[in-house]
């Protein structure tokens, strides 16, 4: 074994800072070098242990965890994972958090001193190692909250040769996968796609109940079509964004003519429910569609075999994000070494290719 992930926790209450250095310390692999009671103390602190990891409580005196956050990317940048609270003002700043350089997040069972957070030990653990490799660079905090919406294709295909448009008649609809980093790459891809887009799209991010609903808000508010989160019986509308709710499968059935999205409880996939495996498997029933599957950045295989069963069934163009700009390249990559990826492209390049592609 290496050295250990050297991790920085910083949290004002001092009960919280002993239980999640506990949590933490527990595992050979992680050593919490440091602890701080605020924003401007972990800056400090920062300096002071150069940590792999920190791990930030979003409410905090003095300077608050996004604060801290935002200081922490411009600066010194170092992969984060916030601590939040499970309330909608929690999801919304975490979610603010994620677009400004954090790397995931761990939710509080009951509070600002949690004292069921020891429920959570395994999740604070492995997004910690999670965090440890992922792919951090400076953000441009002016710049990330901006919408420049462009439809230009300026990235180059992983082959030779030209990019084909749509060539059967069928019905078109585009999936998305996406874990880790995702609702940075989320808003950087919907935000670009124009309502004039003749398809509608389904999205699997991988998050938990309660959280699902203000990343639909926050996307719905800075693009031209239109994003919810998907409800049981919803039909499927050019123009449209469906992202599955946390907790839940997303899975598409017929009625009459049209297509109907179903949420349900089977079991996780993989350890993850929703499941982009689940919904492209889901996808790969239906004869009368045409499916553009793109995996963007993300821990793990998930979506691996539901791309496999889609291009076993169906038409199916699929797109991953490019290593350069994933936060993580493990979703992507795995795609990739199982030869069921037509293009490699660029973050902010895959809404373009979309719209190049369904394009007659």
């Amino acid at each position: 074994m290496g050295e250990p992930i050297r991790v920085l926790v910083v949290d004002d209450s001092a009960f919280m800072r002993k239980i999640i250095t506990d949590i933490l310390n527990h595992d050979q692999r992680i050593q919490v070098v440091g602890t701080a009671r605020n924003g401007k103390d972990a800056l400090e602190k920062q300096q002071l242990h150069k940590p792999d990891v920190i791990t930030l409580d979003v409410e905090m005196p003095i300077m608050n965890g996004l604060e801290a956050l935002k200081s922490i990317m411009r600066t010194s940048p170092c992969p984060v994972v916030m601590i939040s609270s499970q309330t909608k003002k929690g999801a919304e700043i975490t979610l603010l958090a994620m677009e400004f350089g954090a790397v995931d997040f761990v939710t509080k069972p009951s509070g600002p001193i949690s004292l069921d957070i020891g429920k959570e030990e395994h999740t604070i653990r492995e997004k910690v190692l999670h965090a440890a490799k992922a792919n951090i660079k400076p953000i441009n905090i002016e710049k990330s909250t901006a919408f420049q919406p462009t439809y230009e294709v300026k990235s180059k295909p992983r082959t030779n040769r030209t990019m084909p448009v749509s060539s059967t008649n069928k019905k078109k609809v585009i999936a998305i996968g996406t874990s880790t980093g995702g609702p940075r790459a989320l808003k950087t891809v919907i935000s670009q796609i124009p309502a004039t887009i003749e398809a509608p799209i389904l999205i699997v991010q991988h998050m938990p109940s309660g959280f699902t609903r203000s990343l639909a808000e926050r996307l719905n508010a800075v693009s031209e079509i239109n994003v919810k989160e998907a409800e049981n019986g919803d039909i499927l509308l050019n123009g449209t964004a469906y992202i599955a709710p946390g907790g839940y499968h997303i899975s598409v059935d017929n009625k009459g003519n049209e297509l109907m999205i179903r949420t349900h409880l089977e079991d996780p996939r993989k350890g993850h429910r929703p499941s982009v495996d689940v919904m492209y498997e889901s996808l790969a029933l239906h004869s009368t569609i045409e499916v553009v599957a793109v995996i963007m950045t993300g821990m793990g295989a998930d979506g691996t075999e539901g791309l496999r069963a889609l291009k076993a069934a169906t038409p199916c163009y699929s797109i991953v994000e490019a290593e350069e700009s994933c936060v993580v390249f493990g979703m992507p990559k795995a795609a990739i070494k199982a030869n069921l990826v037509d293009e490699v492209v660029h973050v902010q390049h895959i809404a373009g290719h979309l719209v190049r592609y369904l394009t007659r």
